[in-house]
């Protein structure tokens, strides 16, 4: 299985052009069958529960599911901006998450749970946290409480997490909830010096490779580069039923 996080900028790339059809052709240079949207703008005339891809329309093998934190006006428009995450596998549960914080812009995560095929589930938390560390430890605070609702299974954390303060860090939380994967750098676009774009697999020994996805197009479609994991669904399971066993 191949998952994804990619913050979109709203699809407004480095050339300063509004293009989500460049984003799209991003998305599929990806092939992930699961791919979780940050900065992410729609018309805000689109309803909340619709499945099909927004926007992003040429990704038609995907069920979107939208997470928008608030509206806001671009021209003559009123758009949607959030989250979104993009599945080949169907979706069995969804709920939403505000991550908000009095005073600082609204931040939310989307929790899907999606059907592997054979029995097997996977929950899915898809996240884009705030820019002041305070912020940043609230809002890790209420995902790990999600965590602590889907303890024993299997789990994928992704998203934009805006962390990069050497000791001031609120994702050593996530790395002590899920083990610690690499964290290759994706911001910004055309020079990376920071790992604002994280991916956490529980159980970690199920993830085989993480890397940013650094292509010409990536480049230039927005200023963050995707973050691409392969995952082991197999090692997952194995892994899961070893720990229950010993429980």
């Amino acid at each position: 299985m191949r998952v994804a996080t990619y913050n979109v900028h709203s699809c407004i790339g480095a050339d300063g052009r509004h293009d989500p059809e460049r984003v799209a052709r991003v998305i599929t240079e990806l092939d992930a069958d699961l791919v979780a949207l940050q900065e992410f703008t729609y018309p805000a005339s689109v309803a909340l529960e619709t499945r099909a891809p927004v926007v992003l329309t040429t990704l038609d093998r995907y069920e979107c599911v939208l997470g928008p934190t608030h509206e806001r006006a671009r021209a003559t428009v009123t758009e949607c901006f959030g989250n979104a995450l993009l599945t080949r596998y169907p979706l069995v549960d969804l709920y939403r998450i505000d991550l908000s914080m009095a005073r600082r812009e609204p931040r939310g995560a989307l929790a899907a749970t999606v059907d592997l095929g054979g029995g097997r589930l996977l929950h899915v938390l898809v996240a884009h946290l705030g820019l002041r560390p305070g912020e940043r430890r609230f809002q890790v605070r209420q995902i790990v409480e999600y965590l602590e609702s889907v303890q024993n299974d299997f789990v994928i954390v992704l998203g934009d997490f805006n962390d990069w303060l050497p000791g001031r860090s609120a994702a050593h939380v996530m790395d002590e909830q899920l083990g610690r994967p690499p964290q290759p750098v994706s911001f910004p676009a055309r020079w990376p010096v920071m790992a604002l774009d994280r991916i956490w697999v529980r159980p970690l020994q199920s993830l085989k490779r993480i890397a940013v996805h650094r292509s010409r197009l990536a480049r230039q479609a927005s200023d963050h580069l995707p973050v691409v994991a392969e995952i082991d669904v197999n090692v997952a399971a194995s892994a899961l039923t070893a720990h229950m066993r010993s429980a």
